[in-house]
């Protein structure tokens, strides 16, 4: 039988994220159900490495898997063809990245967005909302990419302080999502910030440079880099330079 599955009043605190259901049990990383979507709740999960994931019909279900997928910036792969393509959006003056302009539209269109291997989203109408709330907080972003003064493609994430928790991503034109993490990788590369979160282990985060790290070892990184100063959520044309350096003319 798995330990029984803690059931949270909305005001009640989280279990230590080492009570999470481990990996002989029904679904590894389960740490309790119930609770609430609001800011304060959301920023207490976040700030003790846990996260909200379930379907439509299911209970709040909150998560602090063990290991954890990150994205270490420094180790973000850039492939050829990506390069090429970042290097031709930066030229054209039609093309830019913008933080925080269309957080609802971004999350949205994750929430529709056709993933491999699911039916459905677990982006439900009540993440969306509260998200948003999250958002309108100061404690979550969105990360756009725009063409011709069109939104693309872009991503979603949640920071406290340094803390950066990516959540979904998506793309209505090819590698527009791509684009949007290569700005997120070069803004938090500019602040110092080291990790972003993945949360899950995908074949695509891996093919990005994405690897799984000790749950002990992610927490022990949210806990410090959740009290240092947030930066500015702004997007400068310099922070490219964090990945595509600029040329220099031979002495």
């Amino acid at each position: 039988m798995p330990p029984q599955l803690p059931w949270l009043e909305p005001l009640a605190p989280f279990p230590a994220p080492t009570l999470a259901w481990g990996e002989r049990d029904p679904a590894p990383g389960l740490l309790a159900a119930g609770g609430a979507l609001d800011v304060a709740n959301l920023c207490a999960a976040y700030a003790q490495g846990t996260f909200p994931w379930y379907g439509p019909g299911q209970p709040i279900l909150w998560w602090a898997p063990d290991p954890r997928m990150v994205l270490p910036v420094a180790e973000f792969r850039l492939r050829r063809s990506l390069r090429k393509k970042l290097q031709a959006f930066r030229r054209q003056a039609h093309c830019e990245i913008r933080i925080d302009s269309a957080f609802r539209d971004v999350i949205t269109a994750c929430s529709t967005k056709d993933r491999e291997g699911q039916a459905g989203t677990w982006i439900v109408p009540e993440m969306v909302d509260a998200y948003t709330e999250l958002h309108l907080a100061g404690h979550a972003h969105s990360v756009e990419t725009w063409v011709d003064g069109q939104l693309v493609g872009g991503l979603y994430c949640v920071a406290l302080g340094r803390a950066v928790f990516g959540e979904s991503m998506f793309a209505h034109e090819t590698d527009a999502s791509k684009i949007a993490l290569s700005a997120l990788v070069c803004l938090c590369r500019g602040h110092g910030i080291t990790l972003i979160d993945c949360q899950q282990n995908t074949q695509h985060l891996a093919s990005l440079g994405g690897r799984e790290i000790p749950r002990a070892d992610f927490l022990r990184h949210v806990d410090s880099a959740r009290q240092q100063p947030p930066v500015t959520w702004q997007f400068e044309p310099v922070y490219w330079d964090e990945l595509l350096p600029p040329k220099t003319d031979p002495a």
